[in-house]
C-alpha cells in the first residue's frame, strides 16, 4: 500500500459515485496519479470527462474516506492502487482494470496465475462434489484456485481448495467489509487463514445484482483460465466464461446430462468452442509449459464402487422413485430403506421431486 497521502487521493477518485472506472483511467491518463487530477482543478478535469468532473470537487466523501483509511491500518487488510508494485500483473492486462483493490488475507497470492471455478448457485450434489473434488486435488498440487464465494459452487471450490491444503482467492461483490452471503462466513474465515478475499467496491456496499457481474471480469482476470462446472444457459457463470475469452483466458467446461437445467450452459460453452473437461489431468494438459509453478498432476484412481444394484440402476442421471421402482423390481419399503442407507453412507444424493442421483 503507498504512504497515506497518495492513498487518500486514490480513494477521493474511486469513492465518488458517478465518476466510474472508464472515466477514473481518462483522468489518470491525463494527469498522472490523482493528486494530479485533483492538483489541475476543475477546468483541467472538464476538458477530459465533461461536467462529470464537477462531482470530483463537489462531492465529500471525507468519512468514508476516514473510514477507509482506518480499515486498510489494520492488520490483514490491505489497499492496493495501480501504482502498486503490488498491484496484480494479470489484471493489468484486462480492458478494465480497477483503479484499486480491497484486499483482506495474503495480497501475495493475487501475482498467482491459478484457476478460476464457477458455477451455479443451485448447484445438484453432484456438482457441488465434482468442483470441491477438482479444486481439492489442484490446490493439493499447488494451483491457487479463485471464485466468487457464492452458494453452490464458488462455495464449494473454495472449501476443495482449503482441504487440499493450497490457496484460494474470493472475489466479493460487495464491499471488504461485509461477507455474503451470510450461511458462507465461516468458510469465508478460513479462506481469511490460506488465501485472500478481494473487492473493488467500497467499504459497506451492500450485494447488488448489478455488481456481481462486474465482479466476474476480475476472477477470470486473476486467473489463466477459467472451469464452469454447472451453468444455466443465462448465467453469471457464462458472463464469466465469456469474459474470460475476451481476456484471452482458456474457457474449460466440464459436461452433464442432457436433461438438467445445470448442464445446458456447459454445453452451450463446449458448443462454443470452450475445452470439455473430464479430469483435472486434462487441465494440466491445457497449461503444460505455461504455470511453472504447478507441477503434472496424476490423479489417484479411486476404487470402484461395489455393484449395489440401485447405484446401478441410478446410472448417472437424476432418476425418480417411480423409475428406481421399476428398473429394480424392489417394493417401495424396501427401495425407501435401501436409498436412506446409501444416502447417508454418500454413495448417492436425493433431489427435489422425488429423485435421487448417483454420487461419483
Amino acid at each position: 500500500m503507498i504512504e497515506s497521502t497518495g492513498l487518500a487521493a486514490w480513494l477521493r477518485l474511486t469513492l465518488i459515485p458517478g465518476i466510474g472506472g472508464e472515466s477514473q483511467r481518462k483522468l489518470l491518463a491525463a494527469f498522472g496519479l490523482p493528486e494530479g487530477i485533483f492538483a489541475a482543478g476543475r477546468l483541467a478535469a472538464r476538458s477530459v470527462i465533461g461536467d462529470r468532473a464537477d462531482l470530483l470537487f463537489d462531492h465529500d466523501c471525507g468519512e468514508l474516506l476516514e473510514q477507509s483509511l482506518r480499515w486498510a491500518g489494520q492488520p490483514g487488510h490491505t489497499i492496493i492502487t495501480l501504482a502498486d508494485a503490488e498491484y496484480p500483473p494479470a489484471l493489468l492486462e484486462i480492458a478494465d482494470p480497477p483503479s484499486l483493490l480491497y484486499v483482506r488475507g495474503n495480497p501475495a497470492l493475487l501475482h498467482e496465475r491459478g484457476l478460476a471455478i464457477v458455477g451455479s448457485r443451485n448447484a445438484t450434489p453432484q456438482g457441488r462434489q465434482t468442483a470441491e473434488s477438482f479444486a481439492r486435488t489442484l490446490a493439493g498440487k499447488g494451483c491457487c484456485i479463485v471464485s466468487g464465494l457464492a452458494l453452490g459452487i464458488d462455495a464449494a471450490a473454495h472449501r476443495g481448495a482449503l482441504a487440499g491444503g493450497g490457496p484460494t482467492i474470493a472475489v466479493i461483490g460487495t464491499g471488504a467489509d461485509r461477507l455474503y452471503p451470510a450461511s458462507n462466513r465461516e468458510l469465508a474465515m478460513g479462506i481469511l487463514e490460506h488465501g485472500a478475499i478481494v473487492s473493488e467496491f467500497p467499504l459497506g456496499t451492500p450485494p447488488l445484482a448489478a455488481n456481481f457481474p462486474r465482479r466476474n471480469r476480475i476472477i477470470s482476470g486473476l486467473a489463466r483460465g477459467v472451469l464452469v462446472v454447472e451453468a444455466a444457459p443465462q448465467s453469471g457463470s457464462l458472463i464469466t466464461a465469456r469474459l474470460a475469452a475476451e481476456q484471452g483466458r482458456e474457457v474449460f467446461a466440464i459436461p452433464g446430462s442432457i436433461h438438467s437445467p445445470v448442464a445446458r450452459g456447459c454445453h452451450l460453452l463446449i458448443k462454443q468452442g470452450a475445452k470439455l473437461i473430464e479430469t483435472a489431468d486434462d487441465i494440466l494438459d491445457e497449461f503444460s509449459g505455461q504455470i511453472a509453478s504447478m507441477p503434472r498432476l496424476t490423479l489417484d484412481v479411486a476404487p470402484p464402487l461395489d455393484e449395489h444394484p440401485i447405484v446401478v440402476a441410478l446410472g448417472h442421471d437424476p432418476c425418480t422413485l417411480d423409475e428406481l421402482a421399476e428398473r429394480t423390481a424392489l417394493g417401495a419399503d424396501q427401495l425407501l430403506g435401501e436409498l436412506l442407507t446409501l444416502e447417508l453412507s454418500g454413495r448417492i444424493a436425493s433431489l427435489p421431486g422425488n429423485r435421487y442421483q448417483r454420487l461419483s
